[in-house]
């Protein structure tokens, strides 16, 4: 049965939604859920802020789905962010074939291909910084650290989801959106802990991760990688390296193929000597087999995971989903996780608002509910399956292990402009009504490929 709508907001109440994981998809979905009236909560298990100080990007589509969550946020990004000149283009080099230093630099020698950067726009950024001031947006009592979830009950009786915590405690909410991450524990109580998607899988790769000054960058890889994104290709192993902080940092990231399974699956991390990435590049070019002496003396291995062996056969069930990571973890070869995420909180925030405005109680809110997360999961499951696949053969790509590309560049360019124009032409609206599309772009409808 409606109730009657009261304050002119459409709603007899605000809905209550529970938002578990205060990482960055986890923050915008709140944002943007309070930004049109519905009353989030953040619950995060660590006892503050906390993200790690690295480089990541946006996509120029993924920037108009953050202009219609909440236009603070792409303001906030436009302040911090490194952003790609329009008529600059990434660069894939070979990275083990050059003998010398003056090689290495030499595009006639070295350059595999460019791909022009007109079609992604991408905006970098680092996450924590990212993080901080989407924190800082939202209003105090907004987030609840200290709370890590144990279990949820989709309570009949009561109407509501009852969030329990390690702690002891319970928190009551009309909605559970789990964006807790590659491990979450939502989607280990939404399929079973026994499912074999409820945990991610080692993708056989590793990453380590650092910065630098942008002047020390350049003298050790060359002015190239001052302006854009570099990519370094060879047997096992890829070497990224973009500017962040408005070019005055330059973010690297090695990425290699490891066969054993990673040592800690839950925290994901191992300490190692810098030494174990000298021998990495063992034989590569000489400013590649010295990128070792750029990195602190002690490093983390952080071992990659995804849900691409196991994907999740659902996103929703009753009233709770997976939002992001939790739904849809992809390793980072696509470098678009985020913006899969980006998407993500768009749909479901703009499913949420529509139930809200029907101003619904009882029973009728509830299936009303219902109907919104399996909207959401039709819309994204296809989506987040094509992310964590492509991405993989991404990697294998950038390894020379993609048999269908092996190590020609022609092959290569060609799969990677396929993939890219997957990720910027991509509707995110295609499976939902022209009503909920016209509701999410505040009326009016953005192109494909925005």
């Amino acid at each position: 049965m409606a109730s009657e709508k009261i304050n002119g907001n459409g709603s007899a109440r605000p809905l209550d939604v529970a938002v578990v994981g205060g990482g960055i998809i986890g923050v915008m979905t709140a944002i943007g859920l309070r930004r049109r009236g519905i009353n989030a909560i953040i619950y995060e298990r660590a006892q503050t802020w906390h993200e790690v100080s690295a480089g990541f990007a946006f996509t120029g589509a993924a920037r108009v789905w953050m202009q219609s969550i909440d236009p603070a946020l792409v303001e906030l990004l436009a302040n911090i962010s490194q952003k790609t000149d329009a008529s600059s283009s990434n660069a894939y080099w070979n990275g083990y074939h050059p003998r010398t230093v003056e090689d290495a630099l030499d595009e006639s020698k070295s350059l595999l291909f460019r791909t022009p950067t007109n079609n992604l726009s991408f905006w970098g950024c680092v996450r924590s910084q990212f993080l901080k001031g989407m924190a800082d947006m939202l209003p105090e009592g907004a987030t609840v650290f200290g709370k890590q979830l144990l279990n949820y009950v989709d309570d009949e009786q009561s109407g509501k989801v009852v969030l329990h915590f390690k702690d002891g405690t319970t928190a009551e909410t009309d909605v559970l959106l789990g964006c807790d991450g590659i491990h979450s524990v939502t989607r280990k109580v939404l399929l079973g802990a026994d499912h074999p998607a409820s945990r991610a899988g080692f993708s056989h790769t590793v990453t380590y991760r650092t910065m630098v000054p942008i002047d020390v960058g350049i003298k050790a890889l060359g002015e190239k990688v001052a302006t854009c994104a570099c990519n370094h290709l060879g047997p096992n192993a890829d070497l990224l390296v973009y500017p962040v902080m408005s070019g005055t940092l330059l973010n690297i990231a090695v990425f290699a193929y490891e066969e054993p399974d990673f040592p800690d699956p839950d925290r994901m991390t191992v300490q190692i000597d810098r030494t174990d990435i000298k021998k990495l590049f063992d034989g590569w070019s000489p400013q590649l087999a010295d990128i070792w002496k750029l990195y602190p003396e002690k490093v983390v291995k952080w071992g990659i995971y995804d849900l691409e062996a196991n994907p999740p056969p659902t996103y929703a069930e009753g009233r709770a989903c997976l939002v992001g990571d939790a739904a849809h973890a992809s390793t980072p070869y696509l470098g678009v996780g985020a913006c899969t995420g980006v998407e993500d909180a768009l749909v479901i925030c703009t499913l949420l608002e529509s139930v809200q405005q029907k101003a619904l109680s009882g029973e009728a809110l509830k299936e009303g509910l219902q109907d919104a997360l399996q909207t959401y999961n039709a819309a994204r499951l296809d989506r987040g399956r094509w992310i964590h696949h492509h991405s993989r053969q991404m990697g294998q790509m950038y390894h020379w292990r993609y048999g269908p590309t092996g190590r020609d560049p022609e092959r290569m360019k060609k799969k990677l402009e396929e993939n890219w124009s997957a990720v910027v032409n991509y509707d995110i609206f295609a499976e939902l009504s022209p009503e909920v599309r016209e509701l999410a772009m505040g009326g009016q409808v953005a192109p494909v490929g925005a």
